[in-house]
Formats: structure tokens, C-alpha cells, sequence
């Protein structure tokens, strides 16, 4: 299925969800908790990760009637996993530290894979970056989300998304090359 066809058959799936249908909604969670899962680990879910996705997934059922433009939904869901994650973190019940994920889930389709230990690199690299710097980096590069949808899902201005990615990039590569250094 070509990327436009995948499109406007996740919109379909998601008005579907609004009518009540269960089957759509299993689809789209099939489809989006890897990403999800992926994401609220690296805002440091911990063992509160299953909890925080399940969670995000009862919101999205019981608020997916009010989602007015299907083509906002990854956006819309983003949102409220982060907004579950940065909840859970005022309360203190996540640890600081982000837990270890998987870099084949980042790159299903890419055209190289990377050596275990260039993996282990770039997962240290990422897990060193602040919070802010990271979370832009999963949204952009791993969800492929545009800087309207980051915008939205971070809740800020599209300069300042702008502006986090820029550093971000410079950062992450500053960690790389030090640790090539070492």
C-alpha cells in the first residue's frame, strides 16, 4: 500500500473507531503502541510503561468521539501519552533515568541497520540528551511526525520545535563523536 493509499485507510480506520467500531480500534492500537511504547519510555516510563499505555489507550476510546479531523490522530494520541507521562512524572512515580528500547523498532523499513554496538551507542547518546531534546528527536525521526504535528504533541510554537531539533541534532552528534573519540 502506497503511503497516500496507508493514509486516507488509517483515516477510514480512526472514523470507523468513532462509530463504534472495535475491530478498527484494535487495528489502530496494533498499529501505533510500538511507536507509543517506544516514546513514553524514552520520557523515562520505566515500569510504569504498560500502565501508561493501557491508559493512553482508555483515553483515546473514551475521547475519540471528540477528535474532529482524523489526519490529527497521531498527533492527538501523542499528546495524551505525553501528557499521562508528564502527569505520572509531577507525582513522582517515574524514575529520572529513561529505560532501554529497541532500535529495530526505529527503523522497519530504513536502508541500513546499525552493529549492536553502534545500537548500544546511539541508545546511551539519546538517553544522555534532556528530555525536551530527545522527545523532539523520537517525534521527528522515529514517528516521522511533521513540525505542525511535534508542535502539537509538545505544545508549543513551531519556532521553538524548530529550534529544540537544531540542538538536539548538534547535541546527539556531539555525544556520538565522543564517544568514537574514547
Amino acid at each position: 500500500m502506497n503511503e497516500a493509499a496507508g493514509k486516507v485507510y488509517e483515516r477510514l480506520l480512526i472514523l470507523r473507531c468513532q462509530t463504534g467500531d472495535a475491530s478498527a480500534l484494535t487495528e489502530l492500537i496494533s498499529r501505533y503502541s510500538p511507536g507509543v511504547r517506544l516514546y513514553l519510555s524514552k520520557l523515562g516510563a520505566g515500569a510504569a510503561l504498560d500502565d501508561l499505555l493501557q491508559d493512553t489507550w482508555f483515553d483515546v476510546y473514551r475521547k475519540l468521539h471528540t477528535l474532529q479531523r482524523a489526519e490529527a490522530f497521531p498527533a492527538w494520541l501523542y499528546r495524551i501519552a505525553r501528557d499521562k507521562a508528564y502527569r505520572r512524572h509531577r507525582r513522582r512515580e517515574l524514575p529520572a533515568a529513561a529505560s532501554e528500547f529497541d532500535l529495530a523498532e526505529l527503523s522497519d523499513d530504513a536502508e541500513e541497520t546499525l552493529s549492536e554496538d553502534e545500537a548500544a551507542g546511539v541508545r546511551a547518546a539519546l538517553d544522555q540528551l534532556p528530555l525536551e531534546l530527545r522527545e523532539v528527536l523520537l517525534l521527528r525521526f522515529v514517528e516521522s511526525m511533521t513540525y505542525e504535528q511535534i508542535a502539537q504533541v509538545v505544545n508549543c510554537p513551531l519556532g521553538t520545535v524548530r529550534s529544540r531539533l537544531h540542538y538536539a541534532k548538534l547535541a546527539l552528534r556531539a555525544k556520538l563523536e565522543t564517544q568514537l573519540n574514547e
